[in-house]
């Protein structure tokens, strides 16, 4: 089944309405005059190591150690990660570097 032009314009619409939408509503709701919520600061401090933990199930959910490469390009990722990590305390540049470290260990070594 393929959009009419109505269609594609009304989906292009929402799209850019919705980015929109998302990029300003936190300078609405929370004005630079104003002080941040605590809630808000709590959500800021707390969120980002949770969405660490949900990768980290998420990408080990379907590992299985008792076959094939036993897990090993998982756990060496999961190494560097946690180094980059320590080490530069940036969650993009560690997820990233162990994203990098994985894919290079599944296309060269296992």
């Amino acid at each position: 089944m393929k959009m009419t032009l109505v269609q594609q314009c009304i989906t292009i619409g929402m799209v850019v309405l919705g980015t929109l939408m998302t990029r300003f509503l936190p300078f609405v709701a929370f004005p630079s005059g104003k002080p941040t919520p605590k809630y808000i600061q709590y959500l800021g401090k707390v969120l980002p190591a949770a969405v660490f933990g949900l990768l980290v199930v998420y990408c080990l959910k379907d590992v299985n150690v008792l076959a094939g490469s036993h897990g090993l390009p998982e756990f060496i990722a999961i190494l560097v990660v946690i180094g980059l990590h320590r080490w530069q305390k940036q969650m993009l540049l560690s997820i990233a570097g162990g994203t990098i470290c994985y894919m290079l260990l599944l296309q060269l070594v296992f």
